[in-house]
């Protein structure tokens, strides 16, 4: 399988990451995260979630400059809308969206699954196609109860050392999430394990998403 590098010559090369809620980016696409500022010279970060309520605000806080560490820039912005509700927000989150595409001009996008079947998540998945409309668009996966993962197209190798440093901050940093059954590190690195798997990965381990629409050449 033919690798395609994520870099720019001509500068930094420009993320935005969207996620509903205060977990949702590590868990769906923290390694990656991780790697890009590893293997790149410059790379430049706007960071959003859109629910963070109470305590879980200080956690994603701590959690996005943990994991952002060595980044040229980044720009970490926490939102309060109501968990559980983004359709019944819609109006406004969309405003919100608009706001953020006259400041920022990202070259990647990361965001939720279109299929997913947590509201929240699916709201702000078609906002994000809805708002940039002529950006590369990754859609990570969030495993949880619904069992809505499906066949991703592609795929990010992780090594180990990385695979390791995504679990250990994310338990380290959600300490709130600590109770649910489903918050383990056997849970983060078998979705890990699994995608590893299915993109025949050297290093076994591998994020994955889902891509509508690129250009390659």
């Amino acid at each position: 399988m033919m690798k395609l590098k994520l870099s720019r010559r001509d500068g930094p090369l420009k993320v935005l990451c969207i996620g509903a809620h205060s977990d949702d980016i590590e868990i769906g696409c923290g390694g990656t995260i991780l790697k890009l500022i590893r293997e790149n010279e410059a790379v430049e970060f706007d960071w959003v979630v859109f629910s963070a309520g109470e305590n879980r605000e200080k956690e994603a806080l701590e959690s996005a400059e943990a994991f952002l560490t060595g980044a040229t820039r980044r720009a970490i912005i926490i939102k309060a809308f109501r968990d559980g509700y983004f359709p019944y927000n819609g109006e406004e989150i969309k405003d919100y969206f608009e706001e953020l595409k006259r400041k920022i001009h990202p070259d990647l996008i990361f965001t939720h699954h279109r299929t997913d079947l947590h509201q929240d998540h699916r709201l702000v998945s078609e906002l994000t196609w809805n708002t940039f409309r002529d950006h590369l668009i990754l859609e990570y996966e969030v495993p949880k109860y619904d069992a809505d993962l499906r066949a991703p197209n592609v795929f990010s190798y992780l090594d180990q050392k990385v695979c390791q440093k995504k679990v250990r901050l994310i338990k380290k940093h959600f300490r709130s999430q600590a109770d649910n059954q489903w918050f383990t590190e056997e849970t983060f690195r078998a979705i890990l394990r699994l995608r590893g798997v299915e993109s025949n990965a050297p290093t076994q381990y591998a994020e994955a998403f889902y891509c509508r629409k690129a250009v390659v050449f």
